[in-house]
């Protein structure tokens, strides 16, 4: 059986145990977009939705929902976050609101969960804010895109 496990020797789902992995900087940027109506698109970069800053809250949101990956992902490490930020970008060509997550640590294990995390709940936010206007949008194409640190190496999505 693999020391990296989700089940132990019964079968049952545990927490893998990494207090034998090294600490290494460990960093995981991950992307996704919401797509809308460009009118919807129009009123967020204009500022007139009803409930506020749409990317400003969703950026919040998303840094906040990192710091509790754990508690929303069974059997995810709760680990320290160093740094995350949340990019939230109008494209009006794709009529997109593209978010992109980096989280940052130190430790035994990744922080990849951390900065879809992130992603996930940023778009959320933005259909919250928006659905009244546009029931119709769509989250879509979360993905890790770069993960550096850990015995795996570093990863970059091509």
């Amino acid at each position: 059986m693999s020391a990296l496990t989700h089940f132990d020797a019964e079968g049952r789902a545990v927490m893998v145990d990494v207090s034998a992995k090294d600490e290494t900087d460990r960093i995981a940027t991950a992307r996704g977009h919401v797509a809308m109506a460009p009118e919807t698109l129009a009123r967020i970069m204009d500022r007139a939705v009803e409930k506020g800053d749409v990317l400003a809250i969703a950026r919040l949101a998303g840094i906040m929902a990192s710091k509790r990956t754990a508690d929303l992902v069974p059997l995810c490490h709760p680990i320290p976050l160093h740094s995350v930020t949340v990019d939230l970008v109008c494209d009006p060509g794709t009529s997109r609101v593209e978010i992109v997550a980096t989280c940052r640590t130190r430790g035994r294990t990744g922080v990849e969960m951390e900065a879809m995390t992130a992603v996930s709940v940023a778009a959320l936010t933005v259909y919250d804010m928006c659905k009244a206007v546009d029931r119709g949008m769509t989250i879509g194409a979360i993905r890790l895109t770069h993960k550096s640190g850990g015995k795996s190496g570093t990863y970059e999505q091509i």
